[in-house]
């Protein structure tokens, strides 16, 4: 029987400040067999240029070892798109000290369930951004950025002049003196309602 092609491990350990050391992680990588590791120190929020290094490095049958998944992602949101960029190039990765490993079937479940939650948290987020509006809405608060009025007058002389098929948004906003974007909702009249269609389907319902 031919021999397996050996998977080749590639090791990231992190600590957050300079004062702190990654010897724990780099003796637990080592133990697992992993030759080439990859490490810095940085908060999680920081640049993180050796990870990117290493992620700019994986091939396909690679696969990315870390000692806790805290130590590679700052977020749920973080680590499903790192998890997309490792799956990309045909790698998997697995931590030493979680149920986390792509390369077997229950890890391949994990990352569902992991994708699932972050679908979850977004879910609820938005639920609660558009329930803020709502709110909001029906106290009277103006939705958006103050605008100031516009004569209307003004507004026909901007609707004639795009009319004319001579003039795109942002020349007619040159020649009055306004941002693009202004020009063209009052030269479409659409509302800041009519930009949010989430909200506006709850307004809608009423």
């Amino acid at each position: 029987m031919a021999k397996s092609e050996s998977i080749r491990l590639v090791g990231y350990a992190r600590v957050s400040t300079v004062g702190q050391e990654t010897n724990l992680q780099i003796d637990a990588l080592e133990k697992a067999g992993v030759s080439v590791i990859y490490q810095e120190k940085t908060s999680s929020v920081g640049a993180r240029p050796e990870l990117q290094k290493l992620l700019d490095s994986l091939t396909k049958g690679d696969c990315l070892v870390v000692y806790k998944m805290d130590r590679i992602a700052r977020s749920l949101k973080d680590l499903m798109a790192i998890l997309e960029r490792v799956q990309a190039v045909g790698a998997n990765i697995r931590s030493l000290t979680e149920p986390l490993d792509t390369s077997v079937p229950v890890g391949i479940f994990m990352v569902q369930v992991l994708g699932a939650v972050a679908q979850l948290e977004r879910s609820i987020i938005r639920e609660r951004s558009v329930a803020g509006q709502l709110a909001a809405y029906r106290r009277g608060v103006q939705l958006g950025r103050k605008k100031h009025a516009t004569p209307p007058e003004t507004i026909e002389k901007m609707r004639a002049l795009y009319a004319t098929g001579e003039h795109t948004y942002p020349s007619v906003a040159k020649l009055f003196g306004v941002h693009a974007s202004t020009a063209k909702r009052l030269i479409t009249g659409k509302s800041s309602r009519q930009k949010m269609p989430v909200l506006g389907q709850y307004l809608d319902a009423l």
